[in-house]
C-alpha cells in the first residue's frame, strides 16, 4: 500500500454508499462542514482517510475494493485516498452502539437516569473488549498506511484508544485527537468503571495534542486526568505530563463555512422550499429548530417552552408558527426510540390544544431534508437551540449565517457555541422552561433593526474558524 504523510481516522468517512434500484452501488460525498473542511486538506496533501463501513452498502463497497481502498475502485471524492474498514458486525455493534453511543455519549452528555442506569456487568466488559478490537482495527490500518514522518488526526470518542495504541508501536508518529463531544467533570466521569475511565484517558494521552471545542470541555478533561491518573497537570498551560512526554490540550471551536453555506442556501431547491414554507406559514412570525431526535438536543423541553409561550402570552396564538424539522437518530438504542415517540406525541398535544381551522401552531416534520432546513433558517424570526449539553452545535452557527433578514438566536448556555455567540444570543438555562418561553417572547418581540444587527455580529462570530482553518490549526499544533 502507498504510504501517506497525513492520516485521518474517523468512524464516519468522507463518502458513503447506497444501493440503486437495480442493486448497483452509488457513492455520495459525506455532508457537513466537518467532512468538507477535512476533505479540503486531505485532497491538497499526501493524505489517507481511514473510516468504517457503516451500512450494508458500505460493507459491500469495502469488500469489493482491494484492501478496502475504495479510491482504487473510483468511489472516493476526486483526489482523495480512502480506506474503508469492514469491521465484523458483532464487533461494530458492540463498539459503536453499546460502548460509544450507549455509554460514552451518555457519560459525556450527562444523560443517564442515574437511579436506574448505568450498571456495568459482564456484558459491558464483553462490549468493552469489542471496543478495544474496533480501535485496534483502526490502529492497524493507520500503521499500514503511515509514512516515516506521518501526522495522524484521530477524530472523536469512537477512537479514544487509538492514540496510545499507535504510540506503543510507532513513537515517531505525530498524533492529534479531537473530541467533538463535551467532556464530563470528574464527579460524573466516575460513573464509568475505574479501570475503563483510566484506559480512556490514557488512550487519548497517547496523542501529542488533544483538541476540544470549548474551554469548559478542555478543563474538564484536565480535571479528570488529575483525578484518575498519577500525572502532572498544568491547568493554566493546559498540559499533561504522561509517559515521559508533555501533551498539549487546545481549544479549537469549529465554525461555519459562510461561502459554501450561503451559496447552497441561494440554490433553486432551497428557494422553492422557502416559498412553500412561506405559503404554509403565511405572514406569521416563525420559530425554527433543526435537530436530530437526540436526547441531548432537548426537543421536548423546547416544545414545553413553546406551549408555555402560547399559554401565558395569548397574543401569539395565531401569530406565530413553530417549524420543527427533526429526524430520527440512533434507532438501535431503546432510549432514542422512546424519545422520538415522545417528541411526536407532544407535538400532537400542542396542536390539539391550540390549533384552529386557519392555524397549525407547530409544524413537525421528521425526515432529513437539508434544503428545507436551509429554507427555514433563511426565514426564521427566532432560532431555538437549547441542548442540555452539546460539544459545539453547528445549527446555531449555520442558522445565523444564512438568515435573510436577521434572526434572533435563543441559545442554551450548555452548548459549546455559547462561548462565542453568547454576547448577542438570548442565553437560557436549558432546563428552565419558563425562562426559555420568556426568551422566545423576547426574540419574537425584538425590533427588526436590533435583530438584524445582532444576527450580523453572530454570523461574523460563527465564521471565525471555518472547517478548513479549524483542522489546519490542529495540524499546526503538532509542530
Amino acid at each position: 500500500m502507498d504510504k501517506a504523510q497525513l492520516l485521518i481516522a474517523s468512524n464516519r468517512g468522507p463518502v458513503s454508499f447506497v444501493h440503486r434500484q437495480d442493486g448497483s452501488l452509488e457513492h455520495r460525498r459525506g455532508g457537513g462542514g466537518l467532512v468538507a473542511g477535512m476533505s479540503s486538506v486531505a485532497t491538497e496533501s499526501d493524505a489517507l482517510w481511514v473510516c468504517a463501513a457503516l451500512s450494508d452498502a458500505d460493507r459491500e463497497a469495502a469488500a469489493a475494493a482491494p484492501d478496502g481502498r475504495i479510491d482504487h475502485t473510483g468511489h472516493a471524492p476526486e483526489g482523495m485516498r480512502v480506506r474503508m474498514l469492514d469491521i465484523p458486525a458483532d464487533t461494530f455493534a458492540s463498539a459503536y452502539t453499546s460502548v460509544a453511543n450507549s455509554t460514552l455519549w451518555f457519560v459525556q452528555h450527562m444523560l443517564y437516569d442515574v437511579p436506574n442506569k448505568p450498571a456495568f456487568g459482564s456484558g459491558f466488559r464483553a462490549d468493552w473488549e469489542r471496543y478495544r478490537e474496533y480501535n485496534t482495527a483502526f490502529c492497524e490500518a493507520l500503521l499500514h498506511g503511515a509514512a516515516g514522518d506521518a501526522r495522524v488526526a484521530v477524530q472523536d470518542y469512537h477512537l479514544s484508544l487509538v492514540p496510545w495504541m499507535l504510540r506503543q508501536r510507532r513513537p515517531d508518529l505525530r498524533i492529534t485527537h479531537f473530541s467533538h463531544t463535551p467532556w464530563a467533570p470528574p464527579e460524573y466521569f466516575r460513573l464509568l468503571p475505574t479501570d475503563v475511565a483510566r484506559e480512556l484517558l490514557e488512550g487519548m494521552l497517547g496523542a501529542d495534542h488533544l483538541g476540544f471545542h470549548s474551554p469548559r470541555w478542555a478543563d474538564a478533561f484536565l480535571d479528570c486526568c488529575a483525578a484518575f491518573l498519577n500525572v502532572a497537570v498544568d491547568t493554566a498551560a493546559r498540559t499533561v505530563e504522561f509517559g515521559g512526554r508533555v501533551i498539549t490540550v487546545g481549544v479549537h471551536p469549529l465554525g461555519a463555512d459562510p461561502g459554501d453555506l450561503r451559496e447552497r442556501a441561494a440554490a433553486a431547491d432551497v428557494t422553492e422550499r422557502r416559498e412553500t414554507l412561506r405559503r404554509r406559514v403565511g405572514d406569521r412570525r416563525t420559530i425554527v429548530r433543526v435537530d436530530r431526535t437526540e436526547l441531548s438536543k432537548n426537543i421536548v423541553r423546547g416544545f414545553a417552552a413553546y406551549r408555555e409561550l402560547l399559554t401565558t402570552r395569548p397574543e401569539w396564538r395565531g401569530a406565530v408558527t413553530h417549524l420543527a424539522f427533526v429526524y430520527p437518530s440512533r434507532g438501535d438504542v431503546p432510549e432514542y426510540r422512546e424519545y422520538t415517540e415522545t417528541v411526536r406525541s407532544m407535538a400532537k398535544e400542542i396542536n390539539d390544544e391550540f390549533a384552529t381551522a386557519e392555524w397549525t401552531p407547530l409544524v413537525l416534520e421528521m425526515d432529513d431534508d437539508f434544503p428545507r432546513s436551509l429554507a427555514a433558517y433563511r426565514m426564521a424570526d427566532a432560532l431555538l437551540v437549547n441542548p442540555v449539553r452539546d460539544g459545539m452545535n453547528l445549527v446555531a452557527k449555520e442558522g445565523v449565517t444564512v438568515s435573510d433578514d436577521g434572526c434572533a438566536l435563543v441559545l442554551s448556555t450548555e452548548a459549546g457555541a455559547a462561548d462565542e455567540l453568547g454576547a448577542d444570543a438570548l442565553l437560557v438555562n436549558p432546563f428552565d422552561v419558563t425562562e426559555t418561553a420568556n426568551a422566545l417572547h423576547a426574540a419574537l418581540s425584538m425590533p427588526r433593526q436590533e435583530r438584524a444587527a445582532r444576527c450580523g455580529r453572530l454570523a461574523e462570530a460563527a465564521a471565525a474558524a471555518p472547517p478548513q482553518r479549524w483542522f489546519t490549526e490542529q495540524l499546526r499544533a503538532l509542530r
